[in-house]
């Protein structure tokens, strides 16, 4: 076990706190229904709790060895299956297998960082039944880390699906007037997907003996093996990225989700596509994944410049924003696919740098949504005058969205491209043109919505951040300029990882 069970504690200790808060809520329940005492309570725990988990994945930071190569933490309890040894040990089968190398360790640290601000947030704007609201974000925290310390194929499925069903209830509850159609439309797009992510498991399985992560890892696959069960992969995780063309959940599921669900959704759950990619198809399916890197080139160059142009066209301030993400993500899967240090060094930066900026994006549009309960980009213009410090946050996400050199943005951008640019120039070419795209959608948008003249009078009495609103800011403003200023805080903890998944993509390669 790892040290104190770790990673398990950190991992249920999120769902323990929403059974308990749903416990307490229905041992004194009134007839009343929601009031505000159980709002206040509903919220500061949730908040606690999250920002326990934080603290917690701080203390795995604290253990963590960014010099050891191997998985750290490791917790490893047998399940089912496998060989029994004359030392009583059992070797293969499934097992309960957590863990977490540089790449993991940053994603969690993500993850529990974004929940709390998540909860600060909705305080004082998801009003009905706002208990089973906080139990539901911290589920799907769970689920989440789960996701990321996984290192059984069977465990990280379990998590992965799971996670579907909080997000789900988040958006089909508290969304928008299309919420359902949305949360439909979202379960089912990202269900079919990992059905066939279900299909390779069992055929790794039944292959290998076992689902361990760090054996599949090891083993060498057929080539022909590899092309399906990459195919299969690449079915569950370009649904969840999402790649162009199964994109089109997105959008819709953003628009109508509350503005906590899209920080989570752009900040965290998009990420799981990529992370599926380094941690499965690269290292397990080499063969497969070098033979198709042009495929996966020509979709991520269609989604950046396609997503871009279409962002452009957008009427309502988040859908634009959630085409961004579709163009962002496209960058993540250009430095993955490169087969280069830097590329998959940058993707990496850009899957962390674009959950800190998206998520403090949506978070600027809820806030003139929550005072004006419209997002329609024509509605606004003059901000300035009236929310000067509004308009310098929201500046400066957008110089960040759009790569500023500084920023965060600029990082994980240059270097998907130099490492897209060693494997195919035309590729590095269309991304670079994407990069010229994001600059004009979210310039456009910011001078529509924050310059000119004030000629809406709805907006006369629209009031500047609070205080509560400047402290949700804050630390995503801190991290955003820091990593922008100091890559290297993540390069230190990812190299290894990075430096294990060309080791086992070029041990296997034409083997």
């Amino acid at each position: 076990m790892g040290e104190f069970a770790l990673l398990s504690f950190m991992i249920f200790f999120p769902a323990f706190g929403a059974l308990l808060l749903l416990l307490v809520k229905k041992l004194t329940a009134t007839t009343d229904g929601d009031s505000a005492s159980e709002e206040r309570i509903a919220y500061m725990s949730g908040i606690l709790i999250s920002a326990a988990t934080f603290v917690l994945s701080l203390i795995a930071l604290a253990f963590f060895n960014a010099d050891n190569s191997s998985f750290q933490l490791v917790e490893d309890i047998h399940w089912f299956g496998g060989t029994l040894q004359d030392d009583g040990s059992v070797t293969g089968g499934i097992r309960y297998k957590l863990g977490i190398d540089g790449m993991s360790l940053l994603l969690v640290i993500l993850t529990t960082f974004l929940t709390p601000l998540c909860f600060l947030a909705s305080w004082g704007n998801i009003k009905k039944r706002v208990t089973e609201y906080v139990a539901a974000f911290l589920i799907l925290e769970t689920l989440m880390l789960g996701v990321f310390c996984a290192l059984d194929l069977v465990v990280f499925y379990v998590f992965f699906e799971a996670g579907l069903i909080p997000m789900f209830i988040i958006i089909g509850i508290w969304g928008g007037a299309e919420r359902v159609y949305a949360a439909f439309k979202f379960f089912l797009y990202t269900l079919l997907g990992s059905l066939f992510l279900l299909v390779a498991l069992i055929v790794m399985f039944l292959q290998v003996g076992t689902t361990d992560i760090e054996v599949l890892q090891t083993y060498e696959f057929s080539r022909n093996l590899q092309i399906w069960l990459w195919l299969a992969f690449f079915a569950s995780f370009a649904v969840k990225l999402p790649m162009w063309p199964v994109h089109t959940w997105l959008p819709d599921a953003h628009v109508q989700a509350p503005t906590a669900g899209s920080v989570i959704l752009a900040g965290v759950l998009l990420k799981m596509g990529g992370y599926g990619f380094l941690r499965f198809s690269l290292p397990m399916f080499p063969d497969a994944s070098l033979f198709f890197q042009p495929f996966v080139f020509a979709l991520s160059v269609i989604a950046i410049v396609y997503a871009s142009l279409v962002a452009f066209r957008q009427t309502d301030m988040k859908k634009l924003i959630a085409y961004s993400s579709v163009a962002h993500m496209g960058f993540v899967t250009l430095g993955i696919f490169s087969f280069t240090d830097i590329g998959i060094q940058g993707a990496i930066f850009q899957m962390i740098s674009h959950g800190v900026i998206s998520g403090a994006l949506f978070l600027i549009v809820g806030v003139v949504y929550d005072r004006m309960h419209t997002r329609e980009i024509a509605f606004y213009g003059g901000l300035v005058g009236k929310m000067p410090i509004y308009a310098t946050i929201f500046m400066l996400f957008t110089m960040a969205n759009v790569g500023l050199p500084g920023t965060s943005g600029f990082v994980g951008e240059i270097l998907t491209m130099a490492g897209s640019f060693q494997a195919n120039t035309l590729a590095a070419a269309g991304a670079a043109l994407g990069v010229i795209f994001s600059a004009i959608y979210m310039l456009t948008l910011y001078r529509r919505t924050v310059f000119g003249v004030m000629t809406n009078e709805k907006l006369d009495g629209i009031k500047d951040l609070t205080r509560n609103e400047i402290i949700i800011f804050t630390p995503l403003i801190i991290a955003t300029i820091v990593l922008g200023v100091f890559p290297s805080l993540i390069f230190d903890i990812t190299e290894t990882s990075v430096a294990n998944i060309m080791a086992f993509a070029a041990g296997q390669i034409g083997s």
